[in-house]
């Protein structure tokens, strides 16, 4: 659905005009992103365990539940074969690119990959309809699906990342560099720096959600500072390896709960940010990200509220009416959330203070 006013123009709150907004400039500077994305999820069972809370299903392959979970198990693959074919049937009627299906680490959660696609409004489309697709098929077979950023407190959490390159009017990948280099052209350097300077003021579109903050977390797999490198899973922004030709940036911080439209909208906001203004990145990290850097990426909801309020570069790109409206209703359910006291609360407090 895409929204307008009366008069026709587009309706400034609506996601989708936000990154059709961004993508206009790239028209206009002969660029076109081509982008893809990937989306964790978890499966849950139905029914919530003895403290009524979330659980792993029970396997259709085996009918037992899991405590535990092996990164990329094609044997856990197999035991829902029947669940993920009927996303993969269920998306060729809808048109929607599937690539691959992964196993991740936990108990019950998978990642589901899009193909690259050179309109990003198609992308953003093709991930909203594959999150609903997802749930449905997943009604079917009698779990659950979900896109919380951290649905277990001890489990890594469920990311959303996207590849981004660039192509010219003559069909070139601008970020594949001539002698092959492969940390890429000026250009892809640019627009990694411009990618870490707003990372900051981005946050609050990568984590939008009071459960958004629980997935930064030391050791769970997730950036915590901004960072870049080639073929580095511990960094904030990774070159991908493989042929020159399909020389891209993947961005690994935001959440399976993101706004597809507004992360897309964000993150090319930030690389034309880059390269408008030839910013220059900070030397590649080699090696573990999380043994050299200090986490600096917030895990407060209030503070990445405040810092998006002050980014003016977002302000601009998004538009300010637009900005303003979504730093409102943000911080209008940070206060709701304020309202509700958690069990934990009660079992560390109610009665020892």
């Amino acid at each position: 659905m895409t929204m307008e006013e009366i008069d026709g123009q587009p309706f400034f709150a609506d996601p989708r005009q936000v990154l059709r907004r961004v993508l206009d400039e790239f028209k206009a500077r002969g660029l076109t992103p081509v982008v893809a994305m990937e989306l964790e999820f978890y499966l849950v069972d139905r029914r919530r365990d003895d403290l009524g809370l979330a659980q792993p299903p029970c396997s259709p392959g085996t009918g037992e539940r899991a405590t535990q979970s092996q990164l990329y198990s094609i044997n856990e693959l197999d035991e829902y074969a029947d669940f993920l074919e009927e996303i993969h049937q269920a998306a060729v009627e809808q048109d929607l690119p599937l690539d691959t299906a992964l196993k991740e680490c936990a108990p019950g959660q998978f990642e589901i990959n899009l193909l690259h696609c050179a309109d990003a409004l198609r992308a953003g489309d093709s991930a909203v309809l594959l999150k609903r697709l997802i749930k449905g098929v997943a009604l079917n077979h009698g779990f659950e699906a979900t896109f919380m950023a951290k649905p277990y407190g001890d489990e890594a959490g469920s990311g959303a990342h996207v590849h981004i390159s660039l192509v010219d009017t003559q069909g070139r990948n601008v970020f594949a560099s001539d002698d092959e280099d492969p940390l890429g052209t000026p250009q892809l350097r640019q627009a990694v720096a411009g990618m870490l300077e707003l990372m900051p003021g981005s946050m609050a579109i990568f984590a939008p959600n009071f459960n958004s903050y629980r997935r930064f977390q030391p050791g769970l797999y997730v950036p915590m500072a901004p960072s870049w490198g080639y073929d580095n899973r511990s960094v904030a922004v990774r070159i991908p390896s493989g042929p020159n030709a399909a020389r891209r940036i993947e961005h690994r911080v935001a959440g399976a709960d993101t706004n597809p439209y507004l992360l897309l909208a964000t993150l090319l906001a930030s690389v034309l940010h880059g390269i408008k203004n030839e910013l220059t990145p900070p030397e590649p990290i080699e090696g573990n990200a999380y043994e050299q850097l200090e986490p600096s990426l917030t895990n407060s909801w209030q503070q990445a509220l405040d810092l998006f309020e002050a980014c003016d570069v977002l302000a601009e790109a998004l538009g300010r009416d637009f900005h303003h409206v979504y730093h409102a209703n943000r911080l209008a359910e940070r206060a709701e959330t304020m309202r509700t006291v958690s069990t934990l609360e009660y079992d560390w407090y109610l009665r020892h203070v």
